[in-house]
């Protein structure tokens, strides 16, 4: 650091120390009833002696929350104000899978049947915002939209669609190709072979705008400034 770089510098210390003063003397002005509080939020969280396992790859947003036994997989995205939460059992997510804003992921210890249920969530499957995924299992290149609702020991399987703001109940399966609808849900239709289609590209659609949140959200506090 040259000589104008140091006193660029000290200057800069000088200000911060002047700030901190003016600081102390506006709290001592107010009686000291100021109390600082630090976010104590934490979007990877251990539970119990449970941490949870993310591949480098995977992008897990600022306000998302990851807490005890889950393990997520390469290429998998997990959104905004998400939730997921392995306290009492555990979450397992493949390889590509998106998660989006706001959806929540829970386990059972125990139920009225007395299952202990995990919630399982295969490759390349799209959960749409706000959806509920409670011990159940989704399997590789579903699709669950906007709202759903999925209970416990729900299994939707390869290639089958759960329609926005459905409500599955418990240990209902739908079957490969179908769509199922409605409160509760019920069979709606057969899919498509462009719906199918569009099931594996929504999939590589989040994958790669995940890696532009991801970026974004690493940039110093310089690089955003700047």
């Amino acid at each position: 650091m040259g000589t104008l770089g140091r006193a660029i510098y000290s200057v800069g210390q000088l200000i911060r120390k002047t700030g901190q003063a003016v600081d102390r003397l506006g709290s001592h002005l107010q009686g000291g009833y100021i109390e600082e509080q630090l976010s104590r939020h934490r979007t990877v969280l251990n539970i119990f002696d449970k941490a949870p396992v993310i591949d480098k790859d995977v992008f897990v947003a600022p306000s998302a929350a990851v807490i005890g036994d889950v393990q997520i997989g390469k290429g998998s995205s997990i959104w905004y104000g998400s939730v997921l939460r392995g306290d009492v059992n555990i979450i397992r997510i493949g390889s590509g899978t998106n998660l989006q804003d706001n959806s929540l992921v829970h386990v059972a210890k125990s139920n009225l049947s007395g299952k202990v249920l995990p919630t399982i969530i295969g490759d390349n499957v799209t959960v749409g915002h706000s959806a509920v995924l409670h011990g159940c299992t989704v399997e590789d290149e579903a699709f669950v939209g906007m709202g759903a609702i999925l209970l416990d020991g729900v299994v939707v399987e390869k290639n089958a669609m759960v329609a926005a703001g459905a409500l599955v109940r418990q240990n209902t399966k739908i079957p490969s190709g179908e769509v199922w609808a409605g409160n509760p849900a019920k069979f709606l239709r057969k899919l498509t072979d462009e719906e199918i289609a569009f099931i594996s590209q929504s999939a590589t659609n989040y994958t790669n705008l995940a890696q532009v949140h991801a970026a974004e959200n690493s940039k110093s506090y310089e690089e955003i400034e700047f």
